[in-house]
C-alpha cells in the first residue's frame, strides 16, 4: 500500500503502515514480540523524527528502511536467534492437518530462507514476503538497484537448489 497524500496524521500513517511491518519484522525477527517490537520501535522513530522528511510520499521507504537498521542494530546487540527444526514440528503435530500442513510448509521456506547467503536474504525476503519492487528494496537495503536484482537472481537460484535438496532428502529416488 503506497499513500500519496501529503497531508497525512501520525494516525493514518500506522493505520496503513503497521501490518506490513510487522509482517517484514516477523520475516526478520522470526520472533512474534520482537516484530511488534521492531514495529513500534519504528513509529515511536517516526514520531521523534518523521517531521524531517521532506517528501511524504518517501514514508514507507523511509519506515522499512527504520526497521531494517533496527533490526540489524538489536541483532548486534543480542546475537541470540530462535529457530525450529521442522522435524521437531512434525513430530510434536503427531497427526497431519491441512492448516498444520501449510504451516509446516512454510517453516520449511523459512528454514531454506536462513539457509541462502545472508547477503540475498533480505533482498529475498523483501520481494516475495513484502512483495516490494526492486526499487523500493534498493532504497530499503541503501544499494544500487542492479545490486539487488543480481543478489535477488543468486538467491532464488540458491533457494531452487535448497528445495531440490529437501525434496531429494524427504522422497529419496530409487534406482
Amino acid at each position: 500500500m503506497t499513500i500519496k497524500s501529503t497531508n497525512l496524521t501520525f494516525e493514518d500513517i500506522v493505520s496503513a503502515y503497521y501490518q506490513p511491518l510487522y509482517r517484514f519484522g516477523y520475516s526478520l525477527a522470526k520472533n512474534e514480540h520482537e516484530a511488534s517490537d521492531l514495529a513500534q520501535q519504528t513509529f515511536f522513530i517516526y514520531a521523534e523524527k518523521g517531521d524531517s522528511l521532506r517528501d511524504q510520499s518517501k514514508v514507507k521507504s523511509w519506515l522499512f528502511t527504520t526497521l531494517y537498521r533496527e533490526f540489524l542494530r538489536h541483532r548486534r546487540k543480542d546475537s541470540r536467534t530462535d529457530s525450529f527444526e521442522p522435524e521437531i514440528l512434525e513430530a510434536t503435530i503427531g497427526h497431519e492437518d491441512s492448516h498444520i500442513c501449510r504451516s509446516i510448509d512454510a517453516n520449511l521456506a523459512v528454514q531454506a530462507l536462513k539457509e541462502i547467503d545472508e547477503v540475498y536474504q533480505k533482498p529475498v525476503a523483501l520481494f516475495y514476503l513484502k512483495d516490494l519492487s526492486y526499487k523500493e528494496i534498493a532504497e530499503i537495503l541503501d544499494v544500487p538497484i542492479g545490486t539487488i536484482m543480481s543478489r535477488l537472481s543468486r538467491g532464488k537460484s540458491q533457494l531452487r537448489e535448497i528445495f531440490k535438496r529437501k525434496e531429494a532428502e524427504t522422497n529419496p529416488s530409487t534406482f
